[in-house]
């Protein structure tokens, strides 16, 4: 029997998301070093031996981390402000030498511990979501933010670009899925000409992982993916926001699952799905 078999269907897709998750890390890490060379290669500040030294620092550096990441990857709790300042560490790179200026908002020291794949996923998420405002230009300032509630890490990201981001935006699409695989929101606010900014909550307990519903009603995925978080007790509005859809589209699929359900309401769809 496969591991797969072994777990069931929410065994299933916890160890799909977790594939995803490693997948979206590993890509955003690839991307953060090129972008870093070219920076470093483009720097009107460097010589050609110094700039040369800086992008075999730079590659070397990346090696190692990719070789201790599978090691780090999970691990138990790690204090906010040390998942902050490793950050810090892994955007250096990018802004030492490029014309970006990236200033950074401290967390509260006292803050609580993060569990280990919120800090690897709310790194990956920032750096991801940087690289996206880089590859848009114009922007020239970036300030990013960590705060914590207890409950859950909160981030903002704002730059000073045109100011036309938005949460449809294909460079974001990712970001909102992984979010949205963490049980997470994410937002946008822009104003024209004064720039953006991306505000993330990543909740530091996710909630369990909701039932099936019973096989004999066929939903798709992606109403499954509503039935979660309606079963989490959220609202049309922010289940848009999560997965990155209008609320029209979101109250069709709660539609369709009451129907498939035989359910009365939302609060009898979340009762059947805890069983």
């Amino acid at each position: 029997m496969s591991i797969e078999e072994h777990a069931g269907p929410a065994g299933s897709r916890r160890l799909a998301a977790d594939h995803a998750l490693a997948l979206a890390e590993q890509r955003d890490r690839y991307a953060l070093t090129l972008e870093s060379l070219l920076a470093t290669l483009r720097s009107q500040r460097l010589d050609d031996r110094a700039a040369r030294t800086i992008a075999v620092d730079v590659a070397a550096g990346a090696l190692v981390g990719l070789r201790t990441h599978n090691d780090e990857q999970g691990a138990g709790l790690e204090p906010v402000t040390g998942a902050f300042e490793r950050l810090r560490g892994d955007l250096r790179p990018l802004v030492r030498y490029s014309e970006l200026d990236v200033q950074f908002v401290e967390p509260p020291a006292n803050g609580r511990a993060l569990p280990g794949v919120i800090a690897h996923s709310a790194r990956s998420i920032v750096r991801s979501t940087v690289l996206a405002i880089v590859d848009r230009g114009e922007t020239r300032r970036v300030r990013i933010q960590w705060d914590c509630d207890g409950l859950n890490l909160l981030i903002a990201i704002r730059d000073d670009g045109r100011g036309d981001l938005t949460t449809h935006d294909d460079a974001l699409r990712p970001i909102a899925e992984q979010v949205s695989a963490l049980s997470g929101d994410l937002s946008v606010a822009s104003t024209p000409g004064w720039g953006s900014e991306v505000g993330i909550r990543l909740p530091l307990d996710p909630p369990a992982e909701p039932g099936d519903l019973p096989d004999a009603i066929d939903a798709s995925p992606r109403e499954r993916d509503v039935l979660r978080l309606v079963s989490a007790g959220r609202r049309n509005r922010e289940i848009a926001a999560t997965l990155n859809v209008s609320e029209n589209t979101v109250k069709f699929h709660v539609s369709n699952l009451l129907r498939k359900s035989g359910a009365a309401s939302r609060a009898e769809l979340a009762a059947i799905v805890r069983g």
